[in-house]
C-alpha cells in the first residue's frame, strides 16, 4: 500500500472541506482513474466532489497527469478544476 499526500483546489476544496490530506491507498489504484473511483466510495463529500471528473485536472509530484497515468511512487497527487482567466 502507498502512502500519498492528496492536495484539493477551488470547489473540491471546499466540497471536502479540507485543501489536504494524508492516505494509504490500497493495491488497487494504479492509475488517477482507479484512485478517484476509490475515493468516491469513501463518503458523499468525496462522491460530491468527484461527480464530474472529466470537469477536472490533476497534477502528479507537480506535473499535469492524465487520469490515465500511473500513481505508483507519486507522493503528492493534486486535484482541481480546470483555471480560466478572462
Amino acid at each position: 500500500m502507498a502512502h500519498v499526500t492528496l492536495l484539493y483546489f477551488a470547489s473540491m476544496r471546499e466540497k471536502l472541506g479540507r485543501e489536504m490530506e494524508e492516505r494509504v491507498l490500497p493495491e488497487s489504484a494504479r492509475t488517477v482513474h482507479d484512485l478517484i473511483g476509490w475515493l468516491v466510495t469513501q463518503d458523499a463529500d468525496y462522491a460530491s466532489a468527484f461527480a464530474e471528473p472529466a470537469k477536472l485536472r490533476c497534477a502528479i509530484d507537480q506535473v499535469l497527469a492524465p487520469f490515465d497515468a500511473p500513481i505508483a511512487g507519486a507522493r503528492e497527487i493534486a486535484f482541481f478544476p480546470p483555471v480560466t482567466g478572462g
